[in-house]
C-alpha cells in the first residue's frame, strides 16, 4: 500500500512539473485546493492507464521497440498521457494536454520527474 501511495505521489509531482513547464499542459482550477486535489486524480487516473493499457500497447509494438532501439517508447508515454488527458475530460477533470508533440515532451518530463522523485521517495521495501 505504501509503495502505491509513493508512485501515485511521484506521479502527481511529476505531472505538476509537466503542467508548470509546458504551456499546452494546462490543470485548471479556482484555488490550489482543488488543483492539488485534481492533480491526484489525475495522477491515479495516469497510474491506471499505465498500468492497464501501457503493457498491451508495449507488447502489440513489440517489433517497433527493437527497430526503433525503443526510442517507440516516447511515443507510447505520449499516447498514454493522451488517453489520460482524454479521460479526465471525459469524467470532467481540469487537466488537458493540446496536441501530440505537446505529449511527447510531456511524456519525457513526466518520465524523467517521476524516475527521480522514485528515487529519493521511500517505497515499502
Amino acid at each position: 500500500m505504501k509503495n502505491f501511495l509513493v508512485k501515485t505521489i511521484a506521479n502527481a509531482g511529476a505531472l505538476a512539473v509537466a503542467v508548470w513547464l509546458l504551456d499546452k499542459i494546462t490543470l485548471t482550477g479556482d484555488s490550489t485546493g482543488r488543483k492539488i486535489g485534481t492533480l491526484i486524480v489525475v495522477a491515479l487516473l495516469f497510474g491506471l492507464v499505465n498500468f492497464l493499457v501501457k503493457p498491451i500497447v508495449k507488447v502489440l509494438t513489440f517489433p517497433l521497440f527493437i527497430l526503433t532501439l525503443g526510442l517507440i517508447t516516447l511515443v507510447v508515454n505520449a499516447l498514454m498521457l493522451l488517453l489520460t488527458s482524454w479521460l479526465a475530460d471525459k469524467l470532467d477533470l481540469s487537466f488537458h494536454v493540446d496536441g501530440f508533440w505537446t505529449a511527447v515532451l510531456g511524456g519525457l518530463i513526466i518520465s524523467v520527474v517521476s524516475w527521480a522523485l522514485n528515487v529519493v521517495l521511500p517505497d515499502g521495501d
